[in-house]
């Protein structure tokens, strides 16, 4: 029979769970996730878990462990109180901005600070990416201005075509008429 684990094994798994996990996450969002209903956290957790991400709600020394492992900067005042650290595997916005979405409908939670890659951004900045467009739309807008000019040029180069189909059909018409 296997002799259960202790306080410190658990711990020490989860904080090497936890640096695995900050490892392969694209962006890493700490918010404050107190006022929130048990409901209300199940349903942000399915809603970024569907964008990509990961919803977590960890002890803050077990993040702050994960995160000097990790060799990112951790500003200490920032961790405290309930935290939830937001995972991004996939897109590193979408789950930023269910994060937005919930505080826009319910009021909560509230950025701390954030990683876009291992670049740290304080609340502000990450209230800027939470309101940045999705990915298709960015992709769509690309497209856009790079089929602009091609489009533009198109309609040039048909202009001086219909200008000559023009001016030959006035001739023919001018030649008909004597």
């Amino acid at each position: 029979m296997d002799k259960p684990k202790s306080a410190k094994q658990i711990k020490k798994e989860k904080v090497e769970a936890l640096i695995e996990k900050i490892k392969s996450a694209k962006s890493l969002t700490f918010a404050n996730y107190h006022g929130l209903s048990a409901g209300q956290i199940a349903n942000l957790r399915a809603n970024i878990k569907s964008a990509g991400g990961e919803f977590l709600v960890e002890k803050n020394t077990l993040i702050m462990l994960a995160l000097k492992a990790n060799k990112m900067l951790t500003p200490k005042e920032q961790l405290t109180g309930p935290t939830a650290a937001i995972l991004a595997f996939e897109d590193e916005i979408t789950p930023i901005k269910e994060i937005a979405e919930s505080k826009k409908s319910v009021g909560f939670p509230s950025f701390k600070f954030a990683y876009l890659g291992r670049n740290l951004l304080n609340m502000d900045e990450v209230e800027k990416l939470s309101q940045l467009p999705s990915r298709e739309i960015l992709q769509a807008q690309v497209v856009g201005s790079l089929i602009s000019p091609v489009y533009g040029f198109v309609n040039v180069l048909s202009a001086n075509l219909r200008n000559l189909v023009s001016v030959l059909d006035q001739a023919a018409k001018k030649a008909i008429s004597y």
